[in-house]
C-alpha cells in the first residue's frame, strides 16, 4: 500500500478522495500522514486522522515526505504549493499539486524549471479526466470530424473553481493556448457571470463562462468539422478519474496524467483573462505579453474561503 502525505485539508477533497481510496482497494494508495498549517483547528486534523486510521501528524512536511512514497498537497492557497512541494521534490518523490497547480507568472516559472531539473510533479484538476471529454477524443476523428470550437461551463469563483473549465477546454482543444480575451459580464438579480475567449495553436477557439454566484454543472458544447456534442459531466466519476491515473503510475513509473506543460498553460491562459479584464479593457492578451508579476490572489482567497467554511471534518 503506497503511503500518501497530505498537506492540509483546507478543503472537501481530502475528504472525498479518502472516501474513494477507501472504498477502492485496488488502488492500493492511503492517505499515511497529515501536516497541516492551514485554517482547519485541531479537533478537525485529529477527526481526520483517526477516521482514516493514519501513522499521525507530522510535525514538518519534511518528515511527511521521509515517511510517504508520494504526497499530495491540497491546500486551498496555490501560492503556497510549490513550496510545500519541495521536501518531496528533494528526496525525487512524486508530488500531486491540487487545483489550481499554481496562479502566477512567478510560480509557473518555479514549476517549469523543477520539472526541467527532474520534478515529478503531477496534478490537476480532475476534470480534465471526466469519462464523458475521454469518450468524445478516444472517438476516431474520422468519425466525429476535428474540434473547431468548445464551450465550457463553471460556477463558484473565477480561478479556484474556474479552473476545472480552463482543463476541460486544454484537453478537448488538443492544443496549447496561444492567448484569452474577456468578452464581458453579465448580471441579472444580483448574479453575475464572466465569458472569455481561447485561442489554441491549432485554430480552436474556446469560449468559457465562469458563473460566479454559486456551484453549476460542468456543461460542454463541441463542434467539430462533421458534428456538434454536448453533454453534462458526471462530477461523480472525476475524482477516480484522477486517483486510478495517480495509482497507475506509482505502480508502473509511467505518467499517466497530463504533461505539466499542458496544465501550466492553463494557469497562463486564464491569467490572460484576468489581464485582459482588469488592465486591458477586453482586448486579446497572448501569453507571451504576460507580465511578470501578473498573479491570481492567494492569499485572499485562503482568508475569505476559510471565513466562509463551516467545520467539515466531524461526525
Amino acid at each position: 500500500m503506497k503511503k500518501i502525505g497530505l498537506v492540509n485539508i483546507d478543503t472537501s477533497h481530502p475528504f472525498s478522495w479518502a472516501q474513494k481510496m477507501e472504498a477502492a482497494p485496488e488502488l492500493d494508495m492511503q492517505y499515511a500522514m497529515l501536516f497541516s498549517d492551514g485554517f482547519r483547528g485541531d479537533d478537525e486534523v485529529n477527526w481526520f486522522i483517526n477516521k482514516y486510521n493514519m501513522m499521525g501528524r507530522a510535525a514538518t512536511i519534511d518528515e511527511l515526505a521521509e515517511k510517504c512514497d508520494i504526497g499530495f498537497v491540497q491546500s486551498c492557497n496555490w501560492e503556497k504549493h510549490v513550496d510545500q512541494a519541495m521536501p518531496f521534490i528533494k528526496l525525487r518523490k512524486p508530488v500531486l499539486l491540487d487545483k489550481p497547480l499554481v496562479g502566477s507568472v512567478k510560480d509557473i516559472a518555479r514549476i517549469r524549471e523543477l520539472v526541467a531539473n527532474g520534478a515529478n510533479i503531477i496534478g490537476s484538476s480532475s476534470a480534465r479526466y471526466a469519462a464523458e471529454i475521454q469518450d468524445f477524443l478516444a472517438t476516431p476523428v474520422e468519425e466525429r470530424g476535428e474540434v473547431v470550437s468548445v464551450y465550457g461551463e463553471s460556477g463558484v469563483d473565477e480561478f479556484n473553481y474556474g479552473v476545472h473549465v480552463g482543463e476541460i477546454l486544454s484537453e478537448i482543444a488538443g492544443a496549447p493556448a496561444v492567448s484569452c480575451q474577456f468578452t464581458g459580464t453579465a448580471e441579472r438579480d444580483g448574479a453575475k457571470c464572466e465569458i472569455y475567449t481561447v485561442r489554441f495553436e491549432n485554430g480552436v477557439i474556446g469560449t468559457y463562462c465562469t458563473y460566479l454566484s454559486g456551484w453549476r454543472p460542468f456543461n460542454v458544447s463541441i463542434m467539430t468539422t462533421k458534428s456538434s456534442t454536448c453533454f453534462k459531466i458526471d462530477s461523480s466519476k472525476i475524482y477516480m478519474a484522477l486517483l486510478t491515473r495517480v495509482s497507475e503510475m506509482l505502480k508502473t513509473g509511467e505518467r499517466k496524467t497530463a504533461d505539466i506543460e499542458r496544465i501550466l498553460n492553463v494557469s497562463e491562459f486564464m491569467l490572460c483573462g484576468k489581464r485582459s479584464r482588469d488592465f486591458e479593457n477586453g482586448k486579446e492578451v497572448k501569453i507571451s505579453e504576460l507580465h511578470a508579476d501578473d498573479a491570481f490572489d492567494g492569499y485572499a482567497f485562503e482568508k475569505a474561503y476559510g471565513a466562509a467554511s463551516a467545520v467539515m471534518y466531524k461526525d
